[in-house]
């Protein structure tokens, strides 16, 4: 009887954890912590669910078998792909390869300058990118990617885009934490609005200032108006509701596009199998996709994401 007792405690305890984090998501809100760090890893809370089914069938606990399946379907129906699908009717216009990769102070200058020589992107947004890294990738990549835009910072504040077009300033996002500088590039006779995403990460006791910064970032895609790529580390996946407002303006994830949707990227050194797909590119819906990959690179918690894509004409 007392491991019966236990064993439905347990199962309890598992399925309330879950339920809470699953309550918030159906509510379409972030919720207080820990409950937007465990929406990150909501595909992940299937192995304490089907747990707790296990410790209720050994306690012969039937109502705790019914919560458990509504639990596991409650999973099952979150996990599927968010956002829109399916590719424009137009004409293809242009067609550009896109890299986005977190470098964690500086660290994988490196390892990104290699990559970016064998994989040869057109436009890379680099976040975290330190004094010490801007000043190598200007030395390194100036004669591949001579223009650029960035926001000069130390540690984790400094932010740099790289292009093989000629770019226009443009705002980017105001008083933010971190660098999220912007730019207009002229792709081929194509005006191509461009935004690098690097809001604060949902630490404890800052999610008004995550939950603010991703707000920034979709009332710039609310607005932007033209073709538009917005991309970045969003510190954010597709089940945080803030994360969702930005997919709900009408862009979509380019790695959902090109098969590749829930893929993680953090944390690429200490948990990659069982990570957060939070580094995205973002595309309007004048863009298709294809060959999304994800990149290893030394000295990063972040894998990097490579994409190809192509802006189409009217239909």
């Amino acid at each position: 009887m007392t491991r019966r007792r236990l064993g439905t405690w347990t199962a309890a305890l598992l399925f309330a954890t879950v339920s809470v984090v699953l309550g918030c998501r159906l509510a379409d809100t972030d919720g207080v912590t820990p409950v937007p760090q465990l929406l990150a890893f909501l595909p992940w809370l299937l192995a304490p669910a089907a747990a707790g089914l296990a410790l209720a069938l050994l306690a012969r606990w039937w109502s705790g078998t019914i919560w458990a399946a509504l639990v596991l379907g409650l999973l099952a129906w979150f996990i599927a792909p968010y956002g829109q699908g399916g590719e424009p009717d137009g004409r293809v216009l242009a067609s550009f390869r896109v890299m986005t990769s977190n470098v964690e102070f500086g660290r994988a200058t490196d390892a990104l300058v290699t990559a970016v020589r064998e994989e040869r992107p057109d436009i890379v947004f680099v976040e975290e990118c330190d004094h010490g890294c801007s000043a190598a990738l200007r030395r390194s990549l100036a004669v591949s990617h001579p223009y650029r835009r960035s926001v000069e910072g130390a540690g984790s504040t400094g932010s740099v885009v790289l292009s093989r077009f000629p770019l226009e300033p443009a705002a980017g996002i105001r008083d933010s934490t971190m660098g999220m500088p912007g730019a207009v590039a002229d792709v081929r006779g194509h005006a191509v609005r461009l935004q690098l995403a690097h809001p604060m990460p949902p630490l404890p006791g800052q999610l008004d200032v995550w939950r603010r910064e991703l707000g920034e970032l979709r009332d710039f895609a609310a607005t932007t108006g033209s073709p538009t790529v917005l991309a970045g580390d969003f510190n954010a996946s597709q089940d945080h509701a803030a994360f969702r407002a930005i997919l709900d303006t009408g862009l979509r994830d380019a790695a959902r596009l090109a098969g590749a949707d829930r893929t993680p990227t953090w944390p690429a050194r200490t948990a990659p199998a069982i990570g957060a797909q939070i580094d995205h590119v973002l595309v309007s819906a004048d863009f298709s996709a294809r060959g999304a990959r994800f990149l290893d690179l030394a000295d990063t918690d972040h894998r990097a994401l490579l994409v190809d894509i192509a802006l189409h004409g009217p239909g």
